[in-house]
Order: structure tokens, then sequence, then C-alpha cells
């Protein structure tokens, strides 16, 4: 009869209900992480507030917008790709049309839905804030890891976003809050 392990080597055996805690090894990684990504986010917040007086995730959106066809995409689909939720979305959008780098169009064939658009003077202070944003992404990761590290460190990522985006329906990710 073919049964699956109970453990493996790897795994110590935890009685049941207690939480399997992390060995030094992990916790080191883990705060290591902490550490790394939350001054990697406030070092890029810094330096596109003194560029172009938005933080990270205003540039992220206008990229994804530079990039889709005719400059649009769906708020649903921004979100999604974004990995926030809506309200914080729409809250983006707001204060990015108040700047006069996105307007709202609504979709003709969902009274519900809307598109986010990059206008002209969204894509000028992109293309003038990439070159600045691009370095400080290189000089703060990049220039830092061996091109085997960096290889490693993508593999890695994509296998955690993987795992945190359940493909079922009623998972609850942030765009779909």
């Amino acid at each position: 009869m073919d049964t699956a392990p109970t453990s493996s080597p790897d795994v110590p055996d935890v009685p049941e209900g207690e939480p399997r805690w992390l060995n030094d090894e992990e916790q080191r990684t883990w705060l290591a992480y902490l550490q790394a990504t939350t001054l990697l986010e406030d070092h890029l917040d810094r330096q596109l507030q003194r560029d172009a007086g938005m933080p990270h995730i205003y540039y992220g959106l206008l990229v994804q917008l530079s990039v889709a066809p005719r400059r649009r995409l769906r708020m649903t689909e921004l979100a999604r790709n974004s990995k926030i939720t809506r309200s914080r979305l729409s809250h983006a959008i707001a204060r990015l049309e108040k700047n006069g780098w996105v307007r709202r169009e609504d979709c003709p064939s969902d009274k519900r839905g809307q598109f986010a658009i990059l206008t002209e003077d969204g894509y000028d202070v992109l293309r003038r804030t990439a070159p600045g944003h691009v370095t400080a992404v290189r000089q703060a990761l990049f220039d830092r890891l061996t091109p085997e590290q960096q290889k490693s460190l993508g593999e890695i990522m994509m296998i955690v976003a993987e795992g945190l985006q359940p493909k079922e329906a009623g998972a609850d990710l942030p765009w779909l809050r």
C-alpha cells in the first residue's frame, strides 16, 4: 500500500496544533528579508518623492499604464497587476488625476467598469523620472548581486508570488477586496 510519509528528514516532527517555529538560519533569513524589503521600499519612495513628488506605488501604476495598449487599463486589471486593493487603487488614481497624469473613462461595455488612462503629462513625468529611478534600483539591488544571485532572486520571488496567488475562485487576494 502506498501512503504519503508523515514527515520528511528535513522537517522535524511537530506535535499537532503546535507551530513549526523558524530555526536560527530561517529566522536570520526572515529578518534579513524584512529589513531589506523595508529599506529598499523606503529608498525608492524617497528617490521618487524627491525627483517626481510621488510614492513608489504611483510610479508603478504609471509604468503599467505606459506599457499597456493605448496607455489604458481597466481599473480591475490595474489593481490585479499592482497587487493592491481596489480602494487603494481608487485613492491613488484620484491623486494621479489631480496631478493631471491620469484620467478615468467609463467602460462602454460595462456600466460599472472604468479605464485608467495615462495622459501626455503623466507620460512626460514618467519619462523624466525613469532614469533616476532605474539608477536607484540598480544601485540598491542589482549592482550588489552577481548575475547568478540576480537569477536566483528572480526565481525565488516568482515561486513566492505564485504560491501566494491561488487560482481557485474565492481566493482572498488584494485586488478582489
